[in-house]
């Protein structure tokens, strides 16, 4: 598993071709607060039984709010088979502190 900062990862979404599945593993009201663009919700507890939705091949950055939870999803994945993970060190929170000043935080 790779770990990217929010500035890391903010500049490598400006070019990566296909652009990565953002997985944000936090809760509902989590995500309704402050996301990041184009993030696909699945809080974690539901990742093991949505396992078949994804692509065990596509690159995928895990998300939370400080980059803890996304850590174990991201070792979770690996371990069923997943190849190319992206962890986003810090999460939203760094994000919001980093890359969108304007990310309302929690």
């Amino acid at each position: 598993m790779r770990e990217f900062s929010a500035t890391q990862l903010h500049d490598y979404l400006q070019s990566a071709q296909p652009p990565p599945l953002l997985l944000d593993v936090r809760e509902p009201w989590e995500f309704d607060k402050a996301r990041i663009e184009g993030s696909t919700l699945v809080p974690m507890r539901a990742v093991p039984e949505r396992l078949d939705n994804f692509d065990p091949q596509r690159e995928t950055v895990v998300i939370c709010h400080h980059g803890i939870r996304s850590r174990m999803i991201g070792r979770y994945l690996e371990n069923q088979g997943f190849s190319n993970i992206i962890n986003l060190s810090g999460g939203v929170a760094a994000w919001a502190s980093d890359v969108d000043r304007q990310m309302p935080t929690y």
